[in-house]
């Protein structure tokens, strides 16, 4: 079966899910550098399906699920249901993962915002340069472009 075919009767059966999240686990390459169905085992790969389903969820600042997020709190409660542990705040999560080079990034990974050696913002990469994050207070769960390059990579592990 092509990806052409293939993507329409994904699309029905995920109802709201995103067309990216879809791409990134539906089993076929549909764009360059997507994941393939191996890859959609992954627990970072099943973290990112977890995430992208909370979509529109509102940020609550402290808050880890399931209706309302801060950034930390998505990415821990996404992991969880994936079935790996991590720790609350962006910065233990950064000290948990395995640091990986901007250049081996995956989708599944977390992508760590930092101003000089201290982390703010954590968010799960889609893949494309973008990531799926909880931003700031009166914003919502979303998939966004990486605005800057003072960012980290880590893999959970």
């Amino acid at each position: 079966m092509t990806t052409f075919n293939r993507v329409p009767s994904l699309m029905a059966r995920a109802g709201t899910a995103s067309a990216l999240t879809l791409a990134a686990v539906g089993g076929s390459i549909v764009a360059p550098g997507m994941a393939t169905e191996a890859a959609a085992a992954t627990p970072g790969m099943k973290a990112l399906k977890v995430a992208a389903s909370k979509k529109g969820a509102p940020y609550q600042w402290g808050a880890t699920g399931p209706r309302r997020f801060d950034c930390s709190g998505l990415t821990l409660y996404s992991f969880k249901k994936a079935g790996k542990k991590l720790p609350r705040t962006a910065a233990q999560q950064y000290n948990k993962t395995r640091h990986i080079p901007a250049k081996n990034r995956q989708a599944g990974d977390l992508v760590f915002f930092h101003s000089g050696s201290r982390v703010y913002h954590v968010g799960i990469y889609a893949g494309g340069n973008k990531i799926w994050h909880a931003p700031k207070t009166g914003d919502v769960v979303k998939l966004q472009k990486i605005w800057t390059k003072n960012v980290w990579y880590g893999r959970v592990r």
